[in-house]
């Protein structure tokens, strides 16, 4: 199994792009953020690493992430755009507070199963799929 930076250059090559320093900082520094980032998050990131590196290249990078399979924009319904790693990773769907913004990847097998029943029910073939559940946390209810 190739790893992510092997992934991306391939990627790139497919698409005669190349594999700027630029680019590579902007992997490497996604790589090492836990959770769901926003491109604002991503390059107030970068900027710190390397401060010559402009807004429009990490928006590009995101881009070409998210074209290559490596990375998947998240929608939490707060008008944010926010990336998480998709290769190599399983499966998840997310509990989202409306309060508070908190969320929770969960994995349930039961939930997985039903959903590709459903699909084969009315003729689908899943390629993939994404399930958001919105909520209140505990932590906003108890306040």
């Amino acid at each position: 199994m190739k790893n992510p930076q092997e992934l991306f250059a391939d990627y790139l090559a497919d698409k005669n792009l190349k594999v700027t320093p630029q680019r590579r900082l902007i992997l490497d520094t996604f790589l090492k953020q836990d959770g769901h980032l926003s491109s604002e998050e991503l390059y107030a990131n970068v900027k710190k690493r390397d401060s010559s590196i402009g807004q429009a290249t990490v928006y590009r990078t995101l881009k070409l992430l998210n074209e290559s399979g490596l990375i998947e924009p998240l929608d939490f319904a707060d008008g944010v755009v926010r990336y998480e790693w998709r290769y190599g990773q399983t499966h998840h769907d997310h509990l989202i507070c409306d309060k508070c913004g908190k969320n929770i990847e969960i994995l349930d097998e039961t939930i997985e199963s039903r959903q590709e029943q459903l699909a084969e029910e009315h003729g689908f073939k899943l390629l993939r799929h994404k399930m958001y559940l919105y909520g209140i946390c505990s932590d906003c209810r108890s306040k």
